[in-house]
Parts: C-alpha cells; sequence; structure tokens
C-alpha cells in the first residue's frame, strides 16, 4: 500500500496531471483511506514542491504543473473525503484587490492552499473591499488578498479596515503577498502575515489555524 502512496508523491512531485488522477484512483479503489491519500501522498509531494521552489530548484512553471496535477487528483479525492467526513483544513477567501486584474500569483497561492488542505472561496480579480467583506461573512478563517502594483497596495489597506468597520476583525487572519509587498508593510497596515510565494502562503496559512 504504502508503494502506491509513493507513486502519488513522486506523480505530484513531477507534475503528472494523468498519472496523479489514475494513482489515486487506484489508491481508492484498493481501499485506501482518502484521508492518507491525502496527507501522505498530496501534501508531503505539494509540501516539497514549496521547499523546493524555495530553495530555487523549483520555479514558478514547476510549482504551477505540480500544483495542477494535485488538484486534479483531488477532484477525484474530494467527494470520498466528504464522505468519510474529513474538514479541511480551514476556508480560505482570497482575491486580488480592487483595481488589480493579475492573477496568475494568485490562483497559484489559491492552488497550493487547496493542496494543503483548504476549502477555497477565490473571488477572482479587482475585488472591492464589499465584496470580501461579504465573503467573510459567508463564513472564513483567513483571508488572503495580494496586489502586483504599487499603486493597487492602498487598496489593501482600504480593504482591511473595512473589515475591521464591518467587525469581523476578531473572526479572521488576514494574509497578503505580491510583487511590491513586504513584511514591513504587512505590519503597517494591521495584516496578520506575509508570504512572499505559494509555497509560504500555504505554510503560514496552517500555522495561522494552529
Amino acid at each position: 500500500m504504502d508503494a502506491i502512496l509513493t507513486e502519488i508523491y513522486e506523480a505530484v512531485l513531477n507534475g503528472q496531471m494523468e498519472e496523479t488522477t489514475a494513482l489515486v484512483k487506484n489508491a481508492i479503489d484498493a481501499g485506501l483511506d482518502p484521508e492518507t491519500i491525502l496527507n501522505k501522498g498530496m501534501i508531503l509531494a505539494i509540501t516539497e514542491v514549496g521547499r523546493l521552489f524555495e530553495e530555487g530548484e523549483y520555479f514558478v512553471p514547476e510549482m504551477l504543473i505540480a500544483a495542477r496535477a494535485m488538484q486534479a487528483g483531488l477532484g477525484l479525492l474530494r467527494p470520498y473525503l466528504v464522505k468519510s467526513g474529513v474538514k479541511p483544513a480551514g476556508r480560505v477567501v482570497i482575491g486580488t484587490v480592487k483595481g488589480d486584474l493579475h492573477d496568475v500569483g494568485k490562483n497559484l497561492v489559491a492552488m497550493m492552499l487547496e493542496g494543503a488542505g483548504f476549502e477555497i472561496n477565490d473571488l477572482g480579480t479587482d475585488v472591492s473591499p464589499k465584496q470580501f467583506v461579504a465573503a467573510i461573512q459567508d463564513g472564513a478563517d483567513i483571508v488572503g488578498f495580494s496586489a502586483l502594483l504599487t499603486t493597487t497596495m492602498p487598496a489593501m489597506e482600504l480593504t482591511i479596515r473595512a473589515i475591521e468597520a464591518a467587525g469581523l476583525r476578531d473572526q479572521v487572519k488576514i494574509i497578503i503577498g505580491g510583487a511590491p509587498v513586504t513584511t514591513e508593510y504587512a505590519a503597517q497596515v494591521g495584516a496578520d502575515g506575509y508570504a512572499p510565494d505559494a509555497g509560504q502562503a500555504a505554510t503560514l496559512a496552517l500555522s495561522l489555524m494552529s
């Protein structure tokens, strides 16, 4: 049984989407516990992808194809996880802030977070503070927003102020990211954390849930 988990791990790590789905199907058919497949096959792999990215051994394309392979396997596994009562690690609302239409980084973060076991509510790009507030009211443990332009960074602070004004700040952890964003800026606007890349965003989100 362990051999198939190793094969799933390798397939995700190498971004082999079709192989990942075939192996996940085989593991399910063999009666392997869905949570074991998720944790010991897929989450381990995507964590390693994040580490390789940080070490400079993987770049965005490798990270993206690994995340896509993981998502494909997860799509197959999700109904079984629900049926067996496996709870998600948490619920994350994610989006690119008002005025910013960039979504590659945000999409990658969403994939990595999903790979880490989170349920994702992706609001897309050009998301207003009001839309973030409404999504948090629907239920969220973490809210993540990104900006790729220095001109749209002020929308991050405006969004945090809107969350505070709605009385929701104590209910959620706020994480931010994007090319011009820094740890200092995150502290300045009152976010709970900053991640420079998708792998670290997943690690940060998990640490905020513990």
